[in-house]
């Protein structure tokens, strides 16, 4: 007999084989980390039919090695198990997709087996949807139930378990139908999976499923095919072909079972795991620390004794609401810490009509909301006042703390660090890249571990041998605490861990800091993460001084909401409009999802309906459903950004003699199509543009993409030669090119390297172009050498077009002629920006990038966004043409960095004019361009913020970062 078990990160599989190899038994469990207990449960039974027969037992899977050493067990590796169990099985097998709880696999079979793994990331894994489901309150089994009936689905990042509840959580608060967000989240999974690991190797042919979530989810199975475009297998006994193919693998190896049961009942793990001081030496050391955080305190007043007018601050959050009330002399009179549920509107309802029940001789006057729910909760309520939440966390931290020079407040799902210089916010610092290390990072593990985060923390502070974990992903986290558990750590020493891993994730992830100690002064720590006594000594440690943390910690932004309340009644004196007792007990919300019809973009809209007379409409990338202003017909009289684009997009081209020749509107051609566009029509080419970009764009070429790690614009021009494939275009024209246009601003005029030879990734990746379907003109030209480009554009043409010399002559000169009409274009309507702004008493924001960050799917929205804010929007090259040629204080070798430098330069003599800095993740030249730029800025004492955009953007922490700038812009006097 052949007994295979497969010791998974969360489950265990067990299978028994005959003489005939076939299969008699087969259990599946999970094993919460007991897994020598679990191998008992699961072999005991088989000692009544087997007896004292010999057996061959071998163990795979992730957890698996560790008990084979121990016991001296054979092991057989997991992916050569599978494909033993394959090839007895299934032999015409071409590609096995394999997910587990917390490791993605795809197996490329054939004569060379290729093997693509996760690596430093655990999204898209079964635990990634475990959590997904929990945020929905749901479990596995109704989130497929869920998915078969959704109608629609949105995009959700995938490659951080806690970073996709930035994505869902605003869904659920935005009245999103809880079947599209399942769907969502099956379906980002399927795109991590090909995305992440397939790298442009294209999934053909026969396909296998296997592993626990694509066993279980027949949804996620479906959208894998519709994806794929194929029909994949899910054959039978799916769970456990690991463990087949461990029985299978040729061990002649033979053991008494009941020896071996035994061994394992007494097995004993040795403490093997990197344990680091514990928090407190002694217990004078944790009286003290106790009795010097117990003296910040909020001054509060009693609600039953006082009468008169009070003031509500709500922070809405991603997982929690929070609510205070002031009097009128800023006392705490009130206050509430809530999960929200899911439903924070319901939430504050709940605590507004307690209140007003309760306390019927105090008058709220006026009300303030912040938070992810900032909107929704205002409007619900006709709060009078919103506040973006680093100037709400601020305004609390001053009032308390006059001097305070450095805030960090930690949330349930996000990180937020302000640098505070002569009372004004001078740097934002923001989780945008990784959550591990915040609230729910903690509350997910205490909760797993059967304890409440209250719980955890007191077990953390009398931790003698804190467990060293690290800082890692949410999800890979679960293998290191399951690992520690192994090797003998307790309860009380893993739970230390974590919260010492918080805080090095906040100090080293976030702020980035190289010493800690240069922090500040006077460092305020808020949220409700800093109430964990352990949380804030590891920081206190970590960073070698002490800090400040209110006993009230958690309600900062709610605090800082109500002051704000305040001091804006103070000053204006509005009539109250926050619904009364009255107006709360006939309180209705109702949503709906529809898509906008306004433009091309069909926007989904998600549609809040309040009583009969008030709505919040968000989804939307435009304000064009819910504004009339000029702008929002006519976005180019003030969005540089919107005018690029309408220029672009009214380029048409006839159809000529030569045949279609495609251009895909990506990286370099953002700037270049009008002159291509130009000579290549005069030289008889029908030119077809592809579309501009959108998400099905970056999912129609995903499956060729070969880099996880390049930009964003690099995988989208995937899509487009896709896209212009499929449309029948018989030549694609996208040529390599070293140099960059010449406009002596610089040093030297490079492309960057993507920029510059993408099309040779392309060429080599993209099946269409390798195998030769379509001609792929990607030879090395460049538009810096006027007099010589007509003579290499001919060499190159003429290989496979009959063309003269001088058609290509005449075409450079037109193509020349059009590229200059755009860029004085660009730079005339940059002047009606900037005269339609000041008319208006506008600020004006540079947003500065390269060409391709006028492309809406890459910046997001972001120029949209600003323009909602009542901001004018302009880009770097309608300004930089303004600055005389200076000597440089850095050597520059790029030219878009060179026009980035003297918009920068620019800005600085103009008092209404700011600076955001767009900047792709995998672009390591942003980091020198972002510190250059701050140096020039800080001559004048200019608010500077950069913004990190990818495929996987953080939009929460991008408009929170734009209204942090623009309200940091606002307390300056700066309007």
């Amino acid at each position: 007999m052949k007994i295979g078990l497969d010791v998974g990160s969360t489950t265990m599989k067990c299978v028994v084989l005959d003489e005939q190899l076939n299969l008699v038994h087969h259990e599946y469990r999970r094993h919460y980390s007991q897994i020598p207990q679990t191998a008992v449960q699961m072999l005991t039974p088989l000692l009544e039919s087997l007896g004292q027969r010999k057996v061959c037992l071998s163990l795979s899977g992730s957890a698996g090695m560790g008990l084979s050493q121990q016991l001296n067990l054979p092991f057989v590796q997991e992916v050569y198990a599978t494909r033993i169990a394959i090839q007895h099985y299934l032999p015409s097998t071409d590609v096995v997709i394999e997910l587990g709880g917390e490791d993605a696999k795809i197996l490329f079979l054939g004569k060379n087996m290729e093997v693509r793994m996760n690596g430093t990331c655990a999204g898209g894994t079964g635990s990634f949807i475990d959590q997904m489901a929990s945020l929905l309150h749901v479990d596995q089994d109704q989130m497929d139930v869920l998915a078969h009936q959704a109608k629609q689905s949105y995009t959700i990042a995938s490659r951080c378990g806690v970073f996709a509840k930035s994505d869902v959580q605003p869904l659920i608060n935005q009245g999103a139908d809880k079947a599209d967000i399942a769907l969502s989240v099956l379906q980002s999974v399927v795109n991590q999976t090909i995305a992440g690991l397939a790298q442009g190797r294209p999934i053909t042919g026969q396909v296998v499923y296997l592993g626990g979530p694509l066993t279980f989810l027949s949804s996620l199975r479906k959208a894998f095919d519709e994806t794929l475009n194929l029909q994949g297998i899910c054959p039978e006994n799916s769970l456990y072909f690991v463990a087949l193919g461990t029985a299978l693998a040729k061990e002649e190896t033979s053991f008494s079972l009941s020896d071996l049961v035994y061994q394992l009942e007494h097995y004993r793990a040795d403490k093997a795991f990197t344990s680091i001081p514990a928090l407190f030496d002694d217990q004078e050391q944790w009286q003290a620390f106790s009795a010097r955080h117990q003296k910040a305190k909020l001054q509060k007043a009693d609600p039953h004794s006082y009468k008169g007018q009070a003031f509500l601050g709500v922070d809405a959050g991603s997982t929690t609401v929070k609510a205070c009330i002031i009097d009128t002399e800023g006392r705490l009179l009130y206050s509430r810490y809530q999960q929200n549920n899911g439903n924070p509107v319901q939430a504050v309802k709940e605590f507004l009509t307690s209140f007003l029940t309760t306390y019927p001789d105090i008058q709220l006057v006026k009300s303030c909301s912040t938070g992810y729910g900032e909107l929704l909760i205002k409007n619900a309520f006709d709060f009078e006042y919103s506040l973006v939440e680093t100037m709400a966390h601020y305004k609390s931290a001053h009032t308390f703390l006059p001097e305070v020079d450095f805030i960090i407040d930690i949330g349930g799902q996000d990180i937020k660090c302000f640098k505070i210089v002569d009372g004004v916010i001078d740097d934002i610092f923001l989780n945008e890249a990784c959550s591990s290390g915040c609230g729910s990072f903690l509350q997910t593990f205490s909760n797993a571990l059967g304890y409440s985060s209250q719980q955890a923390a007191q077990l953390a502070l009398k931790a003698r041998n804190p467990v060293d974990l690290g800082s890692r992903c949410t999800v890979f986290m679960n293998s290191s605490v399951k690992q520690a558990q192994k090797d003998g750590a307790s309860v009380a020493d893993i739970f230390a861990g974590l919260a010492i891993s918080v805080v090095k994730n906040a100090l080293y992830k976030v702020i980035r800091s190289t010493d800690p100690s240069l922090l500040g002064r006077h460092i305020v720590v808020q949220g409700g993460t800093f109430l964990n006594d352990a949380v804030l000594r590891s920081f206190e440690i970590e960073l070698g001084s002490e800090v400040i943390r209110v006993d009230e910690a958690g309600l900062m932004g709610a605090y800082g909401c109500a002051l704000h309340a305040k001091q804006q009644h103070d000053k204006d004196h509005k009539a109250t409009t926050t619904l009364s007792l009255a107006k709360l007990s006939s309180f209705s919300h109702r949503t709906r999802t529809v898509h906008c019809k306004g433009c091309t973009n069909a926007c989904l809209l998600t549609i809040n309906s309040f009583d009969s007379d008030r709505k919040l409409i968000s989804g939307n990338k435009c304000d064009r459903i819910v504004r009339p202003d000029s702008f929002v017909s006519n976005p180019e009289l003030l969005n540089l950004y919107a005018f690029k684009q309408q220029y672009l997009a009214g380029l048409a081209s006839e159809r000529n003699k030569r045949g279609r020749i495609g251009l895909p509107l990506q990286l370099s051609y953002y700037e270049q199509l009008p002159f291509w566009h130009a000579c290549l029509s005069s030289l008889g080419f029908e030119v077809v543009v592809s579309e501009p970009s959108t998400r099905q764009t970056y999912l129609r070429g995903q499956s060729t993409i070969s880099s996880d790690t390049i930009c964003y614009p690099a995988k989208l021009m995937h899509g487009h030669i896709q896209q212009l494939i499929d449309a029948g275009v018989e030549t694609v024209f996208y040529p390599c090119s070293s140099y960059n246009l010449k406009e002596e601003k610089g040093d030297n005029h490079f492309n960057c390297p993507v920029v510059a030879y993408y099309p040779e990734v392309l060429r080599h990746n993209m099946p269409a172009l390798l195998e030769q379907k379509v001609l792929f003109i990607s030879d090395y030209l460049s538009l810096a050498d006027e007099r010589f480009l007509p003579l290499r554009l001919h060499e190159i043409l003429s290989k496979h077009f009959i063309i003269d010399k001088k058609e290509v002559r005449l075409a450079c000169k037109l193509g020349y002629e059009a590229l200059k009409n755009y860029q004085k274009a660009v730079r005339a309507q940059s002047l009606i920006i900037i005269n339609e702004a000041r008319k208006r008493g506008w600020p004006i924001m540079v947003l500065a990038g390269r060409p391709y960050h006028v492309d809406g799917e890459v910046n997001h929205g972001i120029d949209s966004l600003l323009l909602q804010c009542n901001c004018a929007v302009l880009s770097e090259d309608g300004i930089s043409h303004l600055v005389p040629k200076q000597k440089r204080t850095v050597l520059n070798q790029w030219t878009y960095h060179a026009r980035m430098y003297d918009a920068a330069r620019y800005v600085t003599t103009q008092a209404d004019m700011q600076i955001i800095q767009l900047v792709s993740f995998g672009c390591g030249l942003d980091a020198v361009t972002s510190d250059e730029i701050r140096d020039i800025l800080r001559q004048t004492k200019k608010i500077y913020t950069q913004i990190k955009i990818d495929e996987i953007a953080n939009l929460g922490a991008v408009k929170i970062r734009i209204r942090s700038l623009l309200a940091a812009i606002g307390e300056t006097g700066c309007q």
